[in-house]
């Protein structure tokens, strides 16, 4: 049975909408505790970012579906330099989104995300929707990375969704980032309250009845990374689908290239 509110979506969207939001799930990993968004390609595999799901095994991750369906996997395949994740489902998925590697890029052109922002757990994707502002290079050992820059709503959670030129469903792009500047000494300084383990210890549990000890200074960091990462912040990036082209072509898997 559909969620009435997918049914709702799925009926606003149009039909490149449609076809983008049936293919896009909310990727979680309960041991970290951790949360994303995927997509599904045409070949099988669901795509991600690498950091989504780091440290955790293929049978530790779970997609959940719009329909409220529960993937699991038998595999990952992962590359931190690019960022990006393959995971490849227990069971056969129909379906799936194709990569437009050939697509103009012009700065101005409106593009657009589906995915699962913190804070929102809905069971459709939301819409998120900006313009290309730029392009920027990555260099990590004999790797070049392009990232494209957005003007955009890019949040915690909507990390590994597709990014797609508006109003269409082929994939231009996989969001990786926002930019929430801080400084190195704020920085810095945040890092130095969660690793403090001195005062008193408190215990409590958390929502997935796991039991945790912490000192006061930890909790106050745990607080303000939690407010940074909710901050709306205008600019965000993408991999530049082409890195995913090279990861897929690097490990054999066939490339479901825009017709």
């Amino acid at each position: 049975m559909i969620p009435v509110s997918t049914q709702w979506v799925l009926d606003a969207a149009g039909e490149p909408g449609r076809t983008a939001i049936k293919a896009v799930y909310m990727i979680l990993c309960p041991k970290i505790p951790s949360k994303g968004t995927g997509f599904l390609l045409e070949n099988g595999c669901i795509i991600t970012n690498e950091h989504v799901i780091r440290s955790c095994n293929a049978d530790e991750v779970i997609a959940r579906s719009p329909f409220n369906e529960m993937i699991t996997f038998s595999k990952i395949l992962t590359d931190e330099q690019r960022d990006l994740a393959i995971l490849t489902p227990s069971k056969q998925l129909d379906g799936g989104l194709v990569l437009n590697p050939g697509v103009e890029l012009a700065v101005g052109t409106v593009v657009s995300t589906w995915g699962f922002p913190l804070g929102y757990n809905g069971p459709s994707p939301l819409l998120s929707v900006g313009y290309l502002a730029g392009f920027i290079n990555y260099s990590t050992n004999s790797k070049s990375i392009k990232h494209l820059v957005v003007n955009g709503a890019f949040n915690p959670g909507n990390s590994g969704g597709p990014l797609f030129k508006s109003n269409d469903n082929k994939i231009i792009g996989i969001v990786v980032s926002k930019h929430a500047p801080i400084s190195k000494y704020h920085e810095s300084a945040l890092e130095a309250l969660a690793k403090n383990q001195s005062g008193v210890v408190f215990t409590a549990t958390d929502e997935n009845g796991n039991v945790k000890h912490f000192v006061e200074s930890q909790i106050v960091a745990d607080l303000l990374f939690y407010f940074r990462n909710l901050t709306q912040v205008m600019i965000g990036e993408a991999i530049y689908v082409s890195g995913l082209i090279e990861l897929l072509n690097e490990n054999g898997l066939h490339i479901p290239y825009s017709k």
